[in-house]
């Protein structure tokens, strides 16, 4: 029997990887981290998605007081930064690491879940890095996830152990397609959490949530979470094309 292990954030990417895994492996888990993020409402997502796919477990593993940064994601004296346009944001951000970056948040994550796959007799170890990311977050780079399947490798005294970033080379757009084509995946997408202020709606003006609903204009699609405040009568649709059949269907 094939097992996989997921690390599940609760946000677009890693319930796309959860929902990935559940196509590939016979058995699948998921980790999930609470280090005191700002976003915290993630948590609750990644209980809500892990349980609509059907996981073989689901730990939400608190951790000490370990990571400190000036990141606004886990200081809460610092200023999320937004942005006027996703253009605009670009312009911004550029070539820098992003603000929001957490330095060596994903080398303590992949350890940490590598200990706990082979706890649970995994030998793979999902995640929803990709380099769509890599000018702005160093840790989402391919390099790093191979030098830290190497590290993970020499540590266990195998070479078996392997980190999947099913994610790694596509644009949000592909991304947002790849979720449409995984059975239950874009239902659960509705539940996930990605705005790093934390709050839903998803109505900010931050990286990721405009990341996030560029992605989905560029893949001509509605984001069902977006869909869903909508529906519950908490945010205006986006006058953005892909949203036009849901205009369409509640006039």
């Amino acid at each position: 029997m094939s097992r996989a292990l997921v690390v599940l954030s609760g946000g677009q990417d890693s319930t796309t990887c959860l929902f990935w895994a559940k196509q590939q492996f016979d058995e699948v888990h998921a980790l999930t981290f609470d280090y005191g993020q700002r976003h915290a409402r993630e948590l609750e997502a990644a209980v809500t998605v892990a349980k609509m796919a059907g996981v073989a477990s689901h730990e939400v593993l608190k951790l000490p007081d370990l990571l400190r940064s000036t990141s606004p994601l886990v200081d809460p004296g610092a200023a999320l930064e937004q942005y006027a346009s996703y253009e605009q944001m670009e312009e911004t951000i550029g070539d820098r690491v992003e603000l929001t970056f957490v330095p060596m948040r994903n080398a303590l994550f992949l350890t940490i879940a590598a200990n706990r796959a082979v706890a649970l007799d995994c030998f793979n170890l999902v995640t929803g890095v990709c380099q769509q990311d890599n000018a702005n977050y160093p840790d989402c780079r391919l390099d790093f996830v191979l030098a830290q399947q190497g590290t993970i490798n020499q540590a266990l005294g195998v070479g078996r152990f392997r980190i999947h970033t099913p994610l790694m080379h596509l644009t949000k757009a592909e991304t947002v397609k790849l979720a449409g084509s995984l059975p239950g995946c874009w239902e659960a997408l509705a539940y996930s959490h990605t705005a790093y202020d934390g709050a839903y709606p998803p109505t900010g003006r931050d990286h990721a949530t405009l990341l996030r609903a560029e992605g989905f204009r560029q893949a001509g699609l509605p984001d069902p979470l977006v869909v869903r405040a909508y529906r519950e009568g908490l945010m205006p649709l986006p006058e953005t094309d892909n949203y036009d059949g849901v205009r369409a269907s509640a006039a």
